[in-house]
């Protein structure tokens, strides 16, 4: 549904403030609209139409005791007046809202054309009204004052049950509302529970008060509405209707509000300035000592310091899934430039393995705690990890080890013997192939084997396994491979961190 109506739309609220008098209310729209000319913004004017000889009980109609009864006859407009004023504000450019407040006045706007209908905070579960207002075509804009938690969940259902384009307004119907009673909180709760429903600020507080209309556009607000009406000799202003030079500074704050937060829904430009600015304070890659070429650049033969010079290799570029070698010899205290390295980026190779082992921890059902150290062991270079290799994840290792070992399938761990390391494995699901002191079985889950110190072996697995390593405690040193190709410990592991949410959530 396009809600691109509902985006940065000001509400210019008329109400009563016409005063009865339709030349007041035609001055109130035509200097509305002189304050509007230099924002960029969607702008509306709003009426409000009551059938009053219908909408007053006939016993009360000449009553003048009671607050509403008397603003509403004293300042009772036409049809025809309501239509002049509607067609200038649509004549300059506004878009037209009115909300009513019983039926007669749902086929009125529908007759002049309004553009949205308005729900009241008053009529917010008036049913009857509400299936004459959801029998029209128009977009609709909900008031929220008042409301339970419950009627908000009720009124939001049944207006998405009958596919209405709607806003709700976080709105206070308090007048004017005082700042310890806005509860600005509300646009975030808001917005979370009716995704993707735009959720508005209909506002009473004291109207030379700019912070709010800030702060709602801050917090994600798209609708915001304000009553308006203007002050003459004739005419008094009440205490939360804004004049049209308040009017003027809620649009500026409102502007420096989008300004000050920027763009949404993608990540920000970053100026050449901001740059040059941090470049000045990360720290560039210098040789520790001599490197000859094709050496490869970690830890051990180099050094991080400022200051950096242009197309250095910066510490920032040293990520566990880059790996940089020489192609010509740096001396010590050389800054080590990117083009003197060939780079090579581990990094997808690393997530289509996550991938890989994730989906057959899904398939084993196995349970597992967030944040276990996860290691990735490829003992011929992680390009050759999908046919010899496995995934270890560490549980446990005091006096006593716990490890998940993970092979995808047709994956191979090359033989290989422990000296301080006894070990058993516990299949857990799916096959295992393991050549133990010289001779090859077969096993499945359930089954448990035991290795004991200085047995050579090796396992792998034609669809998958997952097995339960129980051992004494593990040392890194202390895995003696048959193939004195295998590259040595610290470049033959790949180390992180196993959270659990990646297996309900697409890992990037």
């Amino acid at each position: 549904m396009n809600n691109d109506i509902f985006s940065k739309l000001f509400i210019f609220e008329m109400a009563n403030n016409h005063m009865g008098d339709v030349e007041h209310g035609l001055r109130i729209i035509q200097e509305i609209h002189e304050i509007t000319k230099n924002y960029n913004f969607k702008f509306a004017f709003k009426f409000q139409y009551r059938h009053l000889d219908t909408f007053i009980h006939p016993s009360y109609r000449e009553r003048r005791d009671i607050k509403y009864v008397k603003r509403f006859l004293e300042t009772r407009l036409g049809e025809n007046d309501f239509l002049r004023m509607k067609n200038e504000l649509t004549k300059l450019g506004f878009i037209s809202v009115c909300t009513p407040f019983d039926e007669p006045s749902v086929s009125l706007i529908q007759q002049h054309q309004y553009d949205i209908i308005k729900i009241a905070s008053c009529s917010f579960t008036d049913w009857p009204l509400l299936e004459g207002i959801v029998a029209t075509d128009k977009p609709l804009i909900a008031s929220t004052a008042g409301a339970s938690l419950e009627d908000i969940d009720k009124v939001t259902t049944f207006l998405e049950h009958r596919n209405k384009q709607f806003c709700l307004m976080h709105c206070v119907g308090s007048y004017p509302t005082s700042a310890d009673q806005l509860e600005l909180n509300q646009i975030d709760f808001f917005r979370s529970r009716y995704t993707p429903i735009p959720i508005g600020f209909s506002t009473h507080e004291e109207p030379s008060d700019t912070a709010p209309i800030k702060i709602a556009i801050a917090k994600g607000a798209a609708v915001f509405e304000r009553h308006v009406g203007l002050a003459t000799e004739s005419y008094q202003l009440n205490a939360y209707s804004s004049s049209p030079s308040q009017i003027k500074d809620w649009l500026e704050s409102a502007s420096k509000a989008y300004e000050m937060c920027g763009v949404a829904g993608r990540r920000r430009a970053i100026s050449r300035k901001e740059e040059t600015d941090l470049k000045g304070l990360q720290r560039g890659v210098f040789a520790a000592a001599n490197i000859d070429k094709g050496t490869k650049i970690e830890e051990g033969n180099i050094f991080h310091a400022i200051p950096c010079c242009e197309s250095q290799l910066l510490a920032n570029d040293m990520s566990k899934y880059m790996n940089f070698v020489l192609k010509q010899t740096i001396r010590a205290g050389e800054p080590i430039m990117t083009g003197q390295v060939t780079v090579t980026n581990i990094r997808q190779q690393v997530l289509d393995i996550i991938k890989a082992v994730c989906g057959l921890i899904k398939q084993s059902g196995i349970k597992l705690q967030d944040k276990l150290e996860l290691e990735l062991s490829h003992h011929y270079g992680i390009d050759k990890f999908q046919t010899c290799g496995c995934a270890i994840i560490n549980c446990v290792n005091r006096e006593y080890c716990k490890k998940i070992i993970l092979l995808l399938p047709g994956q191979t761990n090359p033989t290989h013997s422990h000296k301080l390391k006894e070990e058993t494995f516990h299949v857990l699901y799916g096959d295992l192939n393991l050549t133990l002191d010289g001779v090859e079985r077969t096993y499945s889950a359930g089954d448990l084997i035991v290795v004991e110190r200085n047995k050579k072996h090796s396992f792998s697995s034609n669809n998958g396994s997952v097995l339960e390593e129980i051992s004494t405690t593990h040392h890194r040193a202390d895995s003696y491979y048959d193939d004195e190709n295998i590259a040595e410990t610290a470049q033959r592991k790949t180390y992180m961190t196993f959270y659990a949410d990646w297996l309900t959530k697409d890992i990037v």
